[in-house]
Parts: structure tokens; C-alpha cells; sequence
């Protein structure tokens, strides 16, 4: 491909004291070498990765290094190279880069990762590495990987195709003001992330004392008016709660979706909206069934199951969702089903395989107290969760005004391809 060095690119945002300084067009293979240093004999620490996130030790991730035997032929790595992991993910379905940040050396598997370091001084690393975090390779990528096709667990990608990357670069000051600039948003995000899991800590701490633990009819904490009002009574979710699945409509009549009602699957149960809707005629046709705002779903099976949350929506569920209806207080089940999925899930899910299904829930034992304690108890526990999801809110509002920086700050890939 033929680079026109003349081509004039401005990005969509720029910082005043820049503003009239061209871009560099040049390809990735022009300013980086490729690392092809062995691990050997030496004793490196020993890195993978979390897609999104980065490169994590294995010790971190796994509980312990995995290397074995293959651990003479890991790549060793340098503060600030990059390794380009070819294994598709959801969100990187052509590969993540991930540059390390933590340690001053480490190695990485050879058998998935390519490595290489940028050269020369006129790229700051970090400036790539928010590129990278953007997608901006799989953009380029995504044409050269054939479909499906693998290597021993990894994506087939000619590594040539990394180098003849296009990038359209702002000089070296340039590139550490856009990276202070989104770091500091990271540091912003790092910190309300902080406060979100402080919050679900509180609460979770909270259902622990305010709900009985196994094999208990009390709980260890109850407010002041309730003292001394006698033990909680235990029933069967199956005698005081309505309960029922869904079904899906045949997906190959197209007939069937496109429709005005929400068709919420396990993955969804906790959100406002749905990807699929399917049509009046698709839910009279299936044993699908229809859910109110305010019941409890919970997942039966999936990557998800065991999960609970009070329907955001009205909607139709799939076979995949349990709905129930408490007589009096679903809010207070729901709580009480949140305190109680993990033991739920390590009784009847273990080792993350297996499902639930509504004999199991039906038979799950929950202790009640009277109906002015249930409500004093989800009244609590509800503002709560009133000021998780501000808190959620707040911390998703600042990675979509980061995602609309960087979609700002970065030319894309159809840009830069001049």
C-alpha cells in the first residue's frame, strides 16, 4: 500500500497549542522491532492476559504460574513493550495488545503472544497503548483473519498484516498530552469504581447480618422496634411465591420477532432493554411468558446462572428465566435471594457446571419475619441499591465521555489509511 506523506488529517478534537501541526502518516513495522529475546534458564516473572484490562501475572490471575515445561521459549519483555495476544475475545474478536506498565521485565507464552517494542524517540509507548485499548488494530485487522480459522488456539494472522498498520501520529508532546489527559479520566474512573465496590461491600455486609446465616432462624443484627418479636418463620419459596418459565418462539420464522415486546434472555435479566423483540404472534406461538417491572428473574442456566435482579421492564422471557411473585414483598425475596446465591450456586452449581431449575428453586427454605419487618428490611437495603446504581451510572457516564475523547483525540483506521 502506497503512504501519501502529503495527505492533510486533523483530528476531530485537539489541544489549542497544537492545533495546525500535522500528523505523521507512517505504518506500525516503521517505529517498533519485533522481541524475539527467550526466557531460557532465567527467572522472569510470568505475565498473561485479561482482555480490556491488560497484561496480569499469572500468579494473580491463575494462583500460581502455569508456564511447565514451555517455559524456556516464553518471550522476555520490557516496561513498555507490547505483546499481541491472538486469541479473539468478545470484545477483541481479532486480538488485544497490551503493553506492560507494572514491571520493569517479564516474559510471556511465545505460542500466543507477538511481541515488540516502539523505537526511536519520537512515540511515547502509553500514547499506543490507548490506541490499542480502542480497538484501532482489530479495525485493520479484521480483513487479513479468515474466518474461523485457527493455530493451535490462536487467530491465523500473518504477522506482516500488524506491521503495514497505518497510523497517522501527533509529535511526542503532543502524544503525552493526550495520554495525561486520558489518564487522568482513568485515575477519575479508578476512583468512582473504588467507591461503586465500597458500596456493594456495605450491602453485601449489611444482608450478612440482617438476613439468618445457615442453620439459623435469627438474624445477628435486627432494628430496635423488632427486638424480642420471636424467631422468623421458615417456608418453602415454592408455598409463597408463583413461579414460572418461558419459552422462545422458533427462531427460523422471522415472522415471529421484530416486534414491540422485549424479549429478555438470562444475560439481560438485570437490564433496561433487550437486543431482541419478538412480535404478538411470536409470543402466542411459544411458551414464552410474560414478566411485570418489579418480579424476580432469575438465570437457570448459562455463563450467568444463579443470578437475580428485579425486572427493570416489562417483557417475555425465555425457558432460560425463572420468574417469581412473592404474595406480599417481592423486594424482600429478592434481597433474601442476593444474600443467598452463592450458597445456591455452590450447592446445586459447583465447579460452575450444572444448572438451577424451578423444582431447585422451589424448594430453597427462607425465613420470614412480619410483614412490617420484610419492609423495614428491603426499605433499608433498597437505598442502598438506589445509590449503587447512581454510583454505577456515574462511573459508565465516564467511560462513554473517555470512549467519545479518544473517538476524538484518534484518527480511525479509515483515516489513516491514505
Amino acid at each position: 500500500m502506497r503512504m501519501n506523506n502529503k495527505k492533510e488529517m486533523v483530528p476531530k478534537l485537539r489541544f489549542p497549542e497544537y492545533i495546525g501541526n500535522k500528523l505523521k502518516i507512517t505504518k506500525l513495522g516503521k517505529i517498533s522491532s519485533i522481541v524475539k529475546e527467550k526466557a531460557g534458564e532465567n527467572k522472569y516473572i510470568l505475565m498473561s492476559v485479561t482482555s480490556g484490562v491488560g497484561l496480569v501475572s499469572q500468579a494473580e490471575k491463575f494462583g500460581r504460574e502455569i508456564a511447565g515445561d514451555s517455559y524456556k521459549n516464553y518471550i522476555v519483555i520490557k516496561k513498555y513493550d507490547f505483546a499481541y495476544n491472538k486469541s479473539a475475545t468478545k470484545q477483541f474478536p481479532e486480538g488485544y495488545i497490551s503493553m506492560l506498565e507494572e514491571y520493569d521485565i517479564a516474559a510471556v507464552p511465545n505460542s500466543i503472544f507477538t511481541c515488540f517494542r516502539i523505537t526511536g524517540n519520537e512515540s511515547f509507548p502509553p500514547f499506543f497503548n490507548y490506541l490499542w485499548h480502542n480497538n484501532y488494530h482489530g479495525h485493520w485487522l479484521r480483513k487479513y483473519i479468515e474466518v474461523g480459522a485457527r493455530a493451535h488456539g490462536a487467530l491465523s494472522v500473518d504477522i506482516k498484516h500488524l506491521w503495514s498498520m497505518p497510523l497517522a501520529l501527533p509529535d511526542f508532546k503532543e502524544q503525552q498530552k493526550i495520554v495525561d489527559c486520558l489518564s487522568s479520566i482513568d485515575e477519575l474512573i479508578d476512583a468512582e469504581s473504588r467507591k461503586l465496590k465500597a458500596l456493594e461491600k456495605y450491602k453485601k455486609g449489611l444482608m450478612q447480618r440482617l438476613f439468618p446465616a445457615e442453620g439459623k432462624t435469627l438474624p445477628e443484627w435486627r432494628f430496635p422496634e423488632f427486638q424480642g418479636c420471636g424467631e422468623w418463620k421458615a417456608k418453602f419459596i415454592g408455598k409463597v411465591c408463583k413461579m414460572f418459565s418461558g419459552g422462545t418462539p422458533d427462531t427460523s420464522k422471522k415472522e415471529f420477532y421484530g416486534g414491540t415486546i422485549p424479549f429478555i434472555r438470562s444475560a439481560e435479566i438485570n437490564k433496561s432493554f433487550t437486543e431482541l423483540f419478538i412480535t404478538e404472534d411470536g409470543f402466542k406461538n411459544s411458551s414464552a411468558k410474560m414478566v411485570k417491572k418489579g418480579d424476580i428473574l432469575i438465570a437457570l442456566y448459562g455463563a450467568n446462572s444463579g443470578e437475580v435482579a428485579l425486572s427493570k421492564i416489562d417483557g417475555a422471557i425465555n425457558q432460560a428465566i425463572l420468574c417469581l411473585r412473592h404474595e406480599t414483598n417481592n423486594a424482600f425475596v429478592y434481597h433474601y435471594f442476593t444474600h443467598m446465591k452463592n450458597w445456591i450456586i455452590s450447592k446445586y452449581i459447583q465447579g460452575g457446571q450444572g444448572n438451577l431449575s424451578g423444582q431447585i428453586i422451589k424448594s430453597v427454605k427462607l425465613y420470614f419475619p412480619k410483614p412490617e419487618e420484610q419492609k423495614k428490611i428491603t426499605d433499608c437495603l433498597s437505598e442502598i441499591d438506589i445509590l449503587i446504581t447512581e454510583q454505577s451510572n456515574k462511573v459508565e457516564q465516564l467511560k462513554t465521555h473517555k470512549k467519545g475523547l479518544m473517538q476524538g483525540l484518534f484518527p480511525s483506521i479509515e483515516e489513516a489509511d491514505v
